[in-house]
């Protein structure tokens, strides 16, 4: 959810088990009285909820301090995830993820779940081998410091990228859960203009596999295939504690209540974010 999804979010409230890790996006625009309202709101309604830190709009040490200090005063700090962010300049003293990780201000203020990116398409911006530099610091930043952590990919459409990416970072040693970003029910325009923003694959062939025609962009399509596939291929011993992160592009109580349908039918589906 963004900061600005409280209402939507109490809207789908009684369509989320209790106990959903909810993560609250950190965008411009969005004020930090903003943020710390949403997470109150998440914790409120029985989940829990997973402040962002972008690492690139944060403007100043204070500015993380202030945060920092809202999320332990509202006792909606304890997870965080944190990531490098969108500007291409960053807006203060903080040039990527690591440098925050690096600060000493998260376990200061109580964070004790500390969440991390993953690109199993790669990243339009970022070369492959600065993506997996960075992961790997990252995560062992995260065990030196005596925090839980998990990685949280981007979306996509084809599982094949997503379980190679997953035994090549096993493969370098990085252990931690990881929670692969599934789309929920959507646009098929929508699915695809963020894709293009996020550098994911959109093939004619990964579309037909994941369900859905570059063709006829006015339906909508859901994550079934692409869910089935992960589930059937997906092995513990290759690829480590996997789970799955939902991306709500098609709204939150649209995603909620397919989520409920699909475990529905499926009774050995993957557990939910």
């Amino acid at each position: 959810m963004t900061g600005k999804d409280v209402a939507r979010l109490e809207e789908a409230g009684d369509t989320i088990p209790p106990g959903t890790r909810i993560n609250i996006t950190f965008l411009a625009g969005e004020d930090t009285t903003t943020r710390l309202t949403a997470a109150r709101a998440v914790k409120r309604l029985g989940f829990v909820p997973v402040p962002h830190i972008s690492a690139r709009r944060l403007p100043s040490r204070p500015a993380l301090e202030e945060f920092l200090g809202g999320l332990a005063a509202d006792g909606t700090a304890e997870n965080v995830f944190v990531v490098g962010g969108d500007p291409a300049r960053p807006e203060g003293p903080y040039e990527d993820a690591l440098s925050v990780l690096r600060t000493g201000l998260l376990h200061r203020h109580g964070v004790r779940h500390v969440g991390i990116t993953g690109y199993p398409d790669g990243h339009p911006g970022i070369a492959d081998h600065a993506l997996w530099t960075a992961l790997a610091d990252k995560a062992a930043a995260i065990t030196a410091a005596s925090f839980t952590g998990d990685v949280i990919t981007q979306f996509g459409f084809d599982v094949d990228p997503v379980l190679a990416w997953l035994e090549d970072l096993r493969a370098r040693g990085v252990h931690l859960p990881v929670r692969i970003g599934v789309p929920g029910p959507a646009g098929v325009r929508r699915l695809l203009g963020y894709a293009t923003r996020f550098g994911v694959g959109t093939s004619a062939s990964v579309a037909r596999k994941y369900g859905f025609s570059l063709t006829n962009l006015m339906g909508t399509t859901g994550p079934d295939r692409f869910l089935h596939a992960l589930a059937e291929r997906c092995d513990p011993a290759r690829h480590g504690v996997v789970k799955v992160h939902f991306y709500t592009f098609g709204g939150l109580r649209t995603t909620a209540e397919w989520i409920t349908g699909f475990r529905q039918r499926n009774t050995s589906a993957p557990p939910a974010a």
